[in-house]
């Protein structure tokens, strides 16, 4: 194990190493819940996504921690999970099984950019800003799912959205939840979203809005209903290719940047470069493909990993950890079916998450217009259209044509042209 991890030489230990998972665990297995209940919305077998859910991590994370030594977990992507479910599904028109597809075809062309050298011509043609409101956008769409669900908004005749009856028993439970997640989330509680759930559940049970099941521990089922499901050909046929570059690229550069931020921060960078990053990549591209093969939206590198690297994790047994406690969380199914189930558990952690991923709009160049302008629409309309590629495409098509009429189409990577086109075929003519 010491030769393997080389724990001497990044001056740590089996007992630093495995605290560090526990604590990396316990900040992001909120995951477990969250997603199985936001993928049941399009009519997927909650126990199946669970299952795929955790199976998806586990083979992602295991990859990371063996082939790529990082203390870097990979699962189901936020933000990712909501594009599927309210953007592809409820808002292509499209069944469980095309979105499947739509990331298996996505999951495979990450492994194919994960061996060569494209992958970074793709992610250098693309400017930081433009990233940036990307991630600020999924932030601000995420964030109105979280409000919508837990009825804080709601919709109205007059003006499409209004505030929400406070003074229901869940939209109370919902708000109660959120200042008692935010309270240990302004003390550095580790491990504040799965804690701000458990309370808000306990809560939630005592005012009679959760009933606990027969059992809590039950053998892991349902994987059937959604493993091998995925209908490629229907990607096609509904011309998915926005949805297809969406998926990649999303999982592509926010796993990049997460990857590179976490190794940043625990000393593994060596002379400014990523060492060993055709692993890590690698690791998020098998994630997201076995995922789809299994039944659950694209995985992307955790910035909760972050815990664990402040804990002293420093190689890839911290994610070993992780991966032993997330199966054994195979076997508690039925309360967390329960807990899913009741928006005002779950709704806090999509709004605090929304936040955290908004925050980089500071490092947006707001005083370039040619880039700002888009980077101001990609955010602005991931929500106002439901929909995360519609809002890269609004940007991705508006930036060229800043740069060009300006004289300064030089500026503009040939690929990015590329995207432009593709987008406005797909938004004007294949977006009905």
């Amino acid at each position: 194990m010491e030769s393997w991890f080389r724990l001497k030489e990044r001056g740590t230990s089996l007992s630093t190493e495995v605290l560090a998972g526990i604590t990396t665990f316990f900040t992001m297995v909120y995951i477990v819940i969250v997603n199985p209940g936001i993928l049941s919305d399009t009519g997927m077998d909650f126990h199946g996504v669970f299952v795929a859910t955790i199976l998806a991590s586990i083979v992602a994370t295991l990859i990371m921690g063996l082939a790529a030594n990082y203390p870097i977990v990979i699962a189901p992507g936020m933000g990712l999970n909501a594009y599927f479910a309210y953007s592809v599904v409820g808002g292509e028109g499209v069944t469980w099984e095309t979105a499947l597809g739509a990331v298996f075809v996505a999951g495979v062309l990450f492994v194919a950019l994960s061996l060569t050298s494209f992958r970074y011509m793709l992610l250098d043609a693309i400017p930081a800003s433009l990233k940036h409101a990307i991630t600020a956008g999924i932030g601000l769409f995420i964030m109105f799912i979280g409000l919508q669900n837990s009825g804080i908004v709601a919709n109205s005749d007059s003006t499409l959205l209004t505030l929400g009856d406070l003074s229901k028993p869940m939209t109370l439970l919902t708000l109660a939840g959120l200042v008692i997640t935010l309270i240990l989330k302004s003390y550095k509680v580790k491990g504040y979203l799965f804690i701000g759930m458990v309370v808000t559940a306990i809560i939630a049970s005592f005012s009679g809005l959760l009933h606990l099941p027969d059992r809590i521990v039950a053998l892991p089922s349902g994987l059937s209903e959604t493993a091998f499901q995925m209908d490629i050909s229907g990607v096609f046929e509904h011309g998915l290719y926005a949805v297809i570059f969406t998926f990649l690229l999303i999982t592509l550069f926010d796993t990049t940047g997460t990857m590179l931020g976490v190794a940043e921060q625990a000393g593994l960078m060596k002379n400014n470069k990523f060492p060993r990053s055709r692993g890590a990549l690698l690791a998020d591209a098998v994630g997201t493909t076995a995922g789809a093969a299994l039944g659950t939206s694209p995985t992307s590198a955790y910035v909760e990993s972050s815990a664990g690297v402040a804990a002293g994790g420093r190689t890839g047994l911290t994610a070993v950890t992780v991966s032993v406690l997330l199966g054994l969380t195979l076997f508690f199914s039925p309360i967390i079916e329960v807990v899913a189930s009741i928006p005002a558990i779950t709704a806090p952690s999509l709004i605090i998450v929304g936040f955290l991923m908004i925050s980089v709009v500071t490092k947006i160049e707001w005083n370039d217009f040619e880039v700002a302008f888009p980077a101001f629409l990609i955010i602005a309309m991931m929500p106002l259209a439901y929909s995360i590629a519609t809002g890269i495409g609004f940007g991705f098509i508006l930036y060229p044509i800043l740069k060009a009429v300006k004289g300064k189409w030089k500026e503009v990577h040939p690929i990015f042209y590329l995207f432009a086109i593709l987008f406005f075929i797909q938004l004007v003519f294949l977006n009905h």
